[in-house]
């Protein structure tokens, strides 16, 4: 439910009488620079290491950023607040002076005392190396939280003050003009009062700094995760509540500006809530692709309306110069977000008039021709005619009984290459302008007959990421007015107020295995396995794409597999699979990625295996099926010795690890070249005398339960080492998760769960999940762990009951502390959760850049297009000149002269890649593998959560009591993120 708590979060954006008569009683503790000397490194020693070599670096830029926030902080107080209150007469009263600098000396306070503890840690560096610990001690007292809590609160009315003090008495404007023009380097007060606002970002970064340049089983390793953790949960509550305050602004301002006063009160009221706001450029097209007007418009986006404003003069330039002077806003249209449709290119058909909103004859007589989408659609079109033409004139050509010189099938398939060229670049022009174009329909009023009527909106974007992010909140919105939505979780401390606008969204519901008759047997535990194919092209992207593949045990003779799509907007099963014995565990195998160098000169070869999904059975084979083809083939089958049922599957680096029920591991080694498992090269890893119910990799080692212990194995030298985690020796280790730096378990009994340390092995915390969710439990059922995922800074808890719980955890390297209350979805299953998979889309860098895919001499040829629906078919040919050949040469080589719209684009000989497309569900995604750069990461764009169990319920809130809309079918549900892009 896309809501945010305006009451609850606006009582602490307004500071109080009492706040500032607290404040002005607050006893000042004045540091001396002299018995406390600022912080300062020694000079470096001999012998250091390189890695220590760059702790010291990291540790001097932590302290030249403290000495000069502190400076800054100081600045602040001796050269404006006490200014201003001294000044005879008054420029300022001394109310609104500390109302405006608000806890400012509480916070100098805090780092004051910082930086001592910080010279005395400095001053014993080179013998202890250890600073992790400081922080934790510094910033996670509550006093910390509590001033710079009250400091962001009021930070939106401070620099509103200031704003209205500026135009309403001129001696305080020139008192910000003087000591800007007197500093040396010119920051203006808000410039310096931002600063809290942004220091533990600073922090954050130069911690993590400091991890990646911590050696494994360093003495600091332990404590800088756990200050990563501390600052991490500072920043976010600080973040938000100043997303909260400037949005709670932002909406005040829009809605002065509302003449409606039925929308006016709307937005005034607690039922409203801003989920995305933006200056974008609405774009006016006219008839033949040419623009006719750009204007900025102010888009807000709230959880049921759309409105569009005319941003209005911003106010003085002498003042915007000083301090933000946010703009005047006046209505344009607004429209209730479920009748709003995000329209790309080629989706116009509507049974609706619809007309361009903005349009109609531009004055001037003569006009830039500039080619908007709607102009490259339709040549896209009118290439792809002209290809079917070629390719039937070429089969003609093909019948002549002559030989001529100038006419024959060589020529004849020149013309349709270069069509194919041409093709490709008016698709890469189409992608490239949709990248940050934003086209909306939106209802108008009706006609005179009545018939509904639709204007086309045309926004352009700052990026293309804003695009993404626009399409993508859009969606979420709309998906939140469902009624499984409203609401969709459920925390007793909220009182039903703060519903954030981030929590996970129920997208769908499917029923699973119910093509076989009704005797089957439902109630064995389903096995996930994700298969994400490679990157995609496309545009921007409002589901995940990939595969999942769902196992069951069926009968006790045989298992069944059910394949589903995540390209379309719902889950979508394009193919079952019958196999041998009941499935215990899958596994997904990405495929291994060869050098740059052997890429280039054979991509997907015939010896290429390609990813793989692994599935264990329980007559202890091992089946390994080829994952993109849906076909399904199995490609080998290994089987245990004693033909143990194997339980868990893991892949690291090069092996293959399986889980078998009495007590040991098969290790099965990558054959060389990068293919298939070796038979032959199996190796048994005794773990203990029970069963091997979990496995986790963590980088080059392998975490296997048994019993109530965990056994480390070593990738390479398959050496081990066990420690206890349960004092029980009758609990089961059921299963484990990671993130950061640590490891949260779940038991075969009870109701907790349990952190280690990745490294030393220490517990850190224990949660029991039924006293972190306030809901009320007839009978006092146990809440068993049946499942664990941690994705995206929640931590998702499956119950035997079938209820889903979600807890805060950071989202950082640090250590995955839980220190909220849990969430509990009124959506649940009717048996136990049987798993919990997580997938998301991302995009590489060059798609995300505003020019063509395809820009440069080296750039590879296209993937496959459409949102994941294409096949990939690769052509190779020779370059053949047409130039002999009269009217417009169609050649290989591109002619500048020939097209202006192509003289951006410099190509090189294209390799004559062609794709199709279908919206066949049988035509698997295959792109090319994406030959990454270790400097650069793939930006995540959407994100979800599937789960799986016996049947779907309605809970009502508070109670594990059922409130309808029962099911007993097998049920996959997926939660769609809202993620910030």
């Amino acid at each position: 439910m896309v809501l945010m708590c305006r009451r609850a979060m606006g009582r602490t954006s307004h500071v109080t009488e009492a706040d500032v008569e607290d404040d002005a009683g607050y006893l000042d503790v004045a540091v001396s620079d002299v018995k406390h000397p600022p912080a300062q490194l020694s000079p470096m020693p001999e012998g250091l290491s390189s890695q220590q070599v760059v702790r010291r670096h990291i540790l001097g830029s932590i302290i030249q950023s403290e000495r000069s926030y502190l400076e800054s902080l100081r600045r602040i107080l001796e050269e404006y607040q006490s200014p201003l209150l001294e000044a005879d007469p008054h420029i300022l009263s001394p109310r609104k002076i500390r109302l405006v600098f608000y806890r400012l000396r509480e916070i100098t306070q805090c780092h004051s005392m910082f930086q001592i503890a910080l010279a005395s840690r400095v001053a014993e560096w080179d013998s202890s190396e250890k600073i992790g610990d400081l922080f934790v001690a510094s910033f996670s007292k509550s006093m910390v939280l509590d001033v710079y809590s009250d400091y962001v609160n009021n930070f939106t009315n401070a620099m509103a003050l200031v704003k209205k003090a500026c135009m309403s008495k001129p001696a305080f404007l020139e008192f910000l003009k003087m000591k800007q023009a007197s500093s040396v380097d010119r920051i203006t007060l808000y410039g310096l009062m931002v600063k809290p606002i942004q220091r533990f970002p600073q922090f954050i970064l130069l911690l993590q700094d400091m991890l990646k340049n911590t050696p494994k089983g360093h003495v600091d390793c332990l404590p800088l995760q756990l200050a990563l953790t501390e600052l991490e949960m500072l920043a976010d509550k600080l973040n938000e509540q100043k997303r909260v305050a400037d949005q709670i602004a932002e909406t005040q301002q829009l809605a002065r500006s509302v003449s409606d006063r039925s929308l006016s009160k709307q937005l005034n009221s607690d039922q409203g809530s801003l989920v995305l706001c933006e200056t974008l450029i609405e774009t006016v097209y006219g008839e033949r692709g040419q623009v006719l007007k750009s204007k900025e418009r102010k888009v807000f986006l709230f959880n049921d309306i759309l409105i569009c404003a005319n941003i209005n003069v911003k106010g003085p330039l002498d003042i915007s110069s000083l301090v933000p002077v946010g703009p005047k806003y006046t209505m344009k249209w607004s429209a209730p977000l479920l009748q709003v449709q995000v329209v790309e290119v080629g989706q116009e058909a509507s049974q609706e008039t619809l007309f361009q909103h903005g349009g109609g004859k531009h004055p001037g007589s003569a006009w830039k021709v500039i080619l908007g989408p709607p102009r490259l659609y339709q040549e896209l079109l009118d290439l792809q005619h002209d290809l079917s033409v070629v390719e039937e004139v070429t089969l003609l050509v093909g019948t002549l009984q002559g030989t001529y010189q100038n006419l024959n099938t060589t020529v004849a398939q020149d013309w349709c290459l270069a069509l194919q060229r041409l093709i490709r670049i008016k698709e890469d022009q189409l992608q490239s302008a949709n990248k940050c174009r934003l086209r909306l329909q939106v209802p108008g009023r009706p006609d005179k007959s009545g018939r509904p009527v639709s204007f086309m909106v045309v926004f352009n974007t700052p990026s293309p990421l804003s695009k993404i992010s626009w399409v993508n909140r859009l969606h979420l919105a709309q998906i939140a007015q469902r009624e499984e939505n409203t609401p969709g979780w459920f925390c007793a401390e909220d009182e039903g107020n703060t519903m954030s606008p981030f929590w996970p969204l129920l997208a769908c519901r499917v029923p699973v295995f119910t093509t076989k008759s009704s005797d089957r047997k439902v109630s064995s535990r389903l096995k996930p396995a994700l298969h994400t194919p490679g990157q995609f092209s496309a545009g921007c992207t409002l589901l995940p794409q990939g595969y999942l593949w769902v196992a069951s045990g069926g009968d006790v003779t045989q298992g069944q597999v059910e394949i589903f799509s995540l390209n379309r907007p719902t889950l979508r099963p394009v193919k079952s699979l019958q196999v041998g014995a009941p499935v215990r565990c899958l596994e997904y195998v990405p495929e291994t990625r060869p050098s740059e160098e052997v890429e280039a000169v054979a991509f997907r070869s015939s010896t290429g295996v390609g990813n793989t999904i692994c599935l264990g059975l329980d007559d202890g084979s091992i089946l390994v099926y080829g994952s993109v083809n849906t076909e399904a083939q199995c490609l080998l089958n290994l089987r245990n010795p004693h033909s143990c049922p194997v339980l868990c599957l893991k892949h690291c680096t090069n092996f293959l690890f399986a889980g078998l029920r009495d007590g040991t591991m098969m290790v099965y080694r990558r054959s060389n070249g990068g293919k298939l498992w070796e038979p032959d090269s199996s190796r048994t890893v005794i773990v203990g005398p029970e069963p091997v119910r979990t496995l986790l990799v963590l980088e080059d080692s392998m975490w296997a339960s048994c019993a109530n212990s965990v056994t480390i194995i070593e990738g390479s030298s398959l050496a081990t080492q066990r420690f206890e985690v349960h004092p029980d020796p009758m609990v089961t280790v059921a299963h484990m998760v990671r993130a950061g730096g640590g490891v949260w378990m779940a038991f075969s009994e009870g109701s907790s769960i349990r952190l280690f340390h990745t490294e030393t092995l220490e517990h850190l915390q224990e949660i029991n999940i039924s006293t972190r969710v306030s809901l009320h439990n007839p009978g006092q059922k146990s809440m068993r762990v049946t499942s664990l995922l941690i994705y995206q800074g929640l931590l998702w808890v499956g119950t035997v009951q079938g209820i889903i719980i979600i807890l805060p955890v950071p989202k950082l390297e640090g250590i995955p502390k839980i220190t909220g209350k849990g969430m509990i979805s009124l959506n649940a299953h009717c048996g136990p959760v049987d798993f919990l998979v997580a997938t998301s889309s991302t995009l590489s860098p060059e798609l995300l850049k505003r020019d063509s895919v395809a820009d440069g001499p080296d750039s590879a040829p296209p993937r496959g297009r459409g949102g994941g629906k294409g096949l990939g078919v690769l052509l190779q040919y020779r370059l053949r000149s047409t130039s002999g050949l009269p009217g417009r040469p169609l050649t290989v080589r591109g002619d500048e002269a020939s097209d202006s719209s192509l003289e951006s684009l410099e190509h090189s000989l294209e390799d004559g890649s062609i794709y199709e497309f279908s919206d066949n569900p049988e035509m698997w995604m295959q792109g090319r593998p994406c030959e990454r750069d270790g400097g650069r990461r793939d930006r995540m764009i959407s994100a979800a959560v599937i789960s799986g169990g016996r049947g779907f319920h309605r809970l009502r809130e508070g109670t594990t009591e059922r409130a309808g809309v029962e099911s007993s079918e097998t049920t996959l549900m997926m939660w769609e993120l809202p993620l910030t892009v």
